[in-house]
């Protein structure tokens, strides 16, 4: 399991109860170069499908943000898809992107 530095690991636990709210299939957070974090979860509407990454980026997007230094995606996949992984590389493609399990654990980080 990767040691996460506090700012890290907040956007995970920011992820985890955002998922746990909403009993979301994912929950997830960035942070972006200010300092910002935005969090999100699947959207699943018949009209509008996104990841909680998706769904996360947009947020700090519309928000104004012009970068991102860190992404954590909470859900009980092995890994991110390629749609969320796009999303974050677009604003961001050197940001770490830390995946953790349901229960807060991260098990990869990219």
């Amino acid at each position: 399991m990767p040691e996460l530095d506090p700012e890290d690991n907040k956007l995970v636990v920011l992820a985890r109860a955002s998922r746990a709210r909403t009993a979301a299939a994912e929950g997830a957070a960035v942070r972006d170069t200010d300092g910002r974090t935005y969090a999100a979860t699947t959207v699943a509407l018949p009209s509008l499908k996104l990841t909680a990454l998706q769904a996360a980026v947009a947020a700090a997007v519309s928000s104004g943000a012009e970068g991102l230094e860190a992404a954590a995606v909470v859900t009980a996949a092995a890994e991110a898809d390629e749609a969320s992984r796009s999303a974050l590389r677009d604003l961001a493609p050197n940001a770490p992107l830390h995946i953790a399990g349901p229960n807060g654990e991260v098990h990869t980080t990219h």
